[in-house]
């Protein structure tokens, strides 16, 4: 991504955790758990290489082909899944996939998304998708924080609960890494 230096490295440690958190709930998880566990932590990984940044490593142009074609097959899962009233989880995870193909197609290129329409003449700021990524991210990270705020005497889907297996098993942390996630996304599309 092009973004100094250190906040790269700590966008990519951020991933990298929140992905070995996703990788060990997937261990302890069984059935659609165990997929959006597992779903989580190729994002959070993919998220964490992709957040490397460049002045400290140069990868080959087709990494990017390679990255599209991950998160492509990803993102046809996630819509397969979707086909026969998938959980709403396989949705984000489709427009997450879809984001991050977005990003390897415009990191593929010669210059970043954004920065083309200052010599084209073109209005200034992001791209429509650009903008649209963007909004849904930052709505997500809001709807997963409300997610952790704790209601006095409230019981439901979207309360955490105690918790069930050690500190794998934790839901509310499972809320945490996708907020996380959400607020990692949108760091690297602000940076495109």
């Amino acid at each position: 991504m092009h973004q100094p230096t250190v906040p790269g490295w700590l966008l990519m440690v951020s991933c990298l955790a929140t992905g070995a958190y996703c990788l060990l709930r997937m261990r302890r998880c069984r059935g659609a758990a165990r997929e959006a566990a597992g779903g989580e932590a190729l994002m959070g990984f993919g998220m964490a290489a992709m957040a490397v940044p460049a002045a400290v490593l140069t990868l080959p142009s087709w990494h990017w082909a390679v990255y599209a074609a991950v998160f492509g097959a990803a993102g046809a899962r996630a819509l397969w899944m979707l086909r026969g009233g998938g959980h709403q989880h396989h949705l984000h995870h489709l427009v997450s996939c879809l984001a991050m193909v977005y990003m390897a197609a415009a990191m593929s290129g010669p210059a970043p998304a954004g920065h083309t329409a200052h010599l084209s003449g073109a209005p200034a700021g992001p791209p429509l998708l650009t903008a649209v990524l963007l909004l849904y991210f930052a709505g997500y990270a809001l709807h997963a924080g409300t997610r952790l705020v704790p209601v006095a005497g409230a019981s439901g889907p979207g309360v955490p609960r105690a918790p069930a297996g050690g500190w794998g098993g934790r839901p509310e942390v499972a809320v945490a890494c996708r907020l996380s996630m959400s607020l990692a996304m949108l760091a690297m599309l602000l940076a495109l």
